[in-house]
C-alpha cells in the first residue's frame, strides 16, 4: 500500500471589529475581541476538540499512523488567550511523538509577497512560539496558502530547511503524478512535497455535495482509491477545520475518516509519514520548476486569491509602506496591529471574483461585500499610518509581541 502524508493546516485569523472613517485618529482598537473569542469557541466546539480526540484514538490504537500540522502563530496566541484546553489537547498529540508541527510565517500572513525581512520575521516568531508551545523545531515549511515559486525554494534551501510543501497542480507538474517526492529548481535539489489536490478535495470539499457522482463517499469506496495509486507517496492536506465546520458533524465526515483510517490501516504495509519521515525514506525523483507563484487557492491556483484586483494589490501595497516606520517606531502593540494585518484571509475578503469561487469567498468573508472589507482595512490602515509617524518610546523590560 502506497504510505500517506496527511497534513492539516489549523489557523484563525484575527477579524477586524466594524472601523468607519471617524474613527481615524481616535480609535486604536482594531480587532473584535469579542467575535474573535466567539468563533473560536464555536470551531473549538464542532471541530478542534472532537477532531484532535479522533486523532488521538486513532494514534493510541494504530503505531503506523502518525500526523502533521501547521498552526499559525494567531491561532496558538488565540488558543493561549480564549481556549486552553485547545491548546492542551494539541500538546497532548504532540506528547505521542508521531505528530510534526511544520514551519511557516507567525500571522499566516503574505510577507513573501512583500518583504523578505519580514517574511524571516516572522518565521522566526513562529519557530519560537512552536518551540515554546510543544517543545519541537520545525524542519519542513509550509508557506502561507501553499504559496510557493522557485525562489521561495531557493531561500528555504539556504536556510536549511529539510523540504517544502506544494500544490500538486498541473503549472508545476505537468503530466507527472503529485504521489512522489520531487526536487524543488534549487542548487541543492530541496525535497518538495506535492498535494494530491483532487484525494484531498474529495474530502475537504465534495464530501458532502449531494450533486457530486460519487455521493455518498463511504470508507471503503475511499479506499479503493487509495489502493489503485502506482505512487510513492499519497499526500493529503487539507484545512483542520474540514472536520466540523466546513464538513458539519452531522454529514458523517468522522466517522468516514476515522474508519479510512481504521481501513486503510488493515491493509499490509499500510503506514502513515509525516513530511520529514517522507523525505528521509523516499529519494526525491524529477526537478520540478515554478518561475511563476502558485498556491492552493480558486480555481487558478495562483495569487488571485489575495492579488487579484486593485483593491488587494493597493491594501497590500499601502500596509508593507508602513513596515519599517512600524519597526522603528518603538511600539510593541503598533508592531503586533501591522503583523496581524499581514494576515492573508483579510486579502482574501476582498476579491471580487464571481460564482463558485466568488461563492467561497462569501462564505469565509465577514463582510458584506469586498468593497465594505477594503474600506474597513484600508481605515485601520490609516490609522496605524498616523500611530508610526512619531515613535514612541520603547520600555527597556517591554517583549516584542508576536501574535
Amino acid at each position: 500500500m502506497i504510505p500517506v502524508c496527511l497534513y492539516f493546516q489549523v489557523h484563525q485569523p484575527y477579524r477586524l471589529r466594524p472601523y468607519n472613517y471617524f474613527d481615524i485618529g481616535r480609535e486604536h482598537r482594531y480587532f473584535d475581541d469579542d467575535k474573535n473569542r466567539a468563533l473560536l469557541r464555536r470551531v473549538s466546539d464542532k471541530c478542534y476538540l472532537p477532531a484532535t480526540a479522533m486523532l488521538m484514538r486513532l494514534l493510541e490504537r494504530h503505531p503506523a499512523f502518525s500526523v502533521s500540522f501547521s498552526l499559525s502563530g494567531c491561532l496558538l496566541q488565540q488558543f493561549r488567550d480564549f481556549a486552553p484546553e485547545v491548546r492542551k489537547a494539541f500538546q497532548e498529540l504532540a506528547a505521542t511523538g508521531r505528530v510534526e508541527f511544520l514551519a511557516e510565517t507567525s500571522h499566516h500572513s503574505l510577507a513573501w509577497l512583500a518583504s523578505t525581512a519580514e517574511f524571516q520575521a516572522q518565521i522566526e516568531l513562529h519557530r519560537e512560539r512552536v518551540r515554546e508551545d510543544f517543545g519541537v523545531e520545525p524542519r519542513v515549511f509550509r508557506n502561507t496558502e501553499l504559496i510557493y515559486s522557485d525562489d521561495l525554494a531557493r531561500y528555504l534551501e539556504e536556510r536549511g530547511y529539510a523540504g517544502v510543501l506544494a500544490d500538486g497542480v498541473e503549472p508545476l507538474l505537468g503530466p507527472l503524478s503529485p504521489d512522489h517526492v520531487y526536487s524543488a529548481a534549487t542548487p541543492g535539489g530541496l525535497p518538495l512535497l506535492l498535494r494530491d489536490y483532487r484525494l484531498s478535495d474529495d474530502i475537504a470539499f465534495r464530501f458532502s455535495n449531494r450533486t457530486w457522482k460519487e455521493h455518498p463517499l463511504t470508507s471503503e469506496k475511499y479506499d479503493r482509491w487509495v489502493g489503485a495509486l502506482t505512487g510513492e507517496i499519497l499526500s493529503l492536506f487539507m484545512d483542520f477545520e474540514t472536520f466540523g465546520e466546513h464538513q458539519w458533524k452531522e454529514t458523517g465526515i468522522f466517522q468516514f475518516f476515522e474508519a479510512w483510517v481504521e481501513l486503510y490501516l488493515s491493509r499490509p504495509g499500510a503506514r502513515f509519514l509525516t513530511p520529514s519521515q517522507a523525505i528521509a525514506a523516499l529519494p526525491a525523483r524529477d526537478r520540478l520548476s515554478a518561475p511563476r507563484l502558485l498556491s492552493w487557492a480558486d480555481e487558478a491556483r495562483d495569487l488571485s486569491a489575495w492579488q487579484g484586483n486593485d483593491l488587494q494589490r493597493d491594501a497590500l501595497r499601502r500596509l508593507f509602506a508602513l513596515e519599517d516606520r512600524a519597526k522603528a517606531s518603538g511600539s510593541d502593540t503598533a508592531m503586533r496591529d501591522f503583523r496581524r494585518l499581514t494576515t492573508s484571509d483579510h486579502f482574501y475578503y476582498m476579491a471580487t471574483k464571481s460564482y463558485g469561487d466568488g461563492e467561497v469567498h462569501a462564505y469565509f468573508s465577514p463582510f458584506d461585500s469586498p468593497y465594505e472589507a477594503y474600506m474597513a482595512f484600508m481605515h485601520v490602515v490609516s490609522d496605524l499610518e498616523h500611530r508610526v509617524t512619531t515613535p514612541a518610546r520603547r520600555s527597556p523590560a517591554a517583549r516584542p509581541l508576536g501574535a
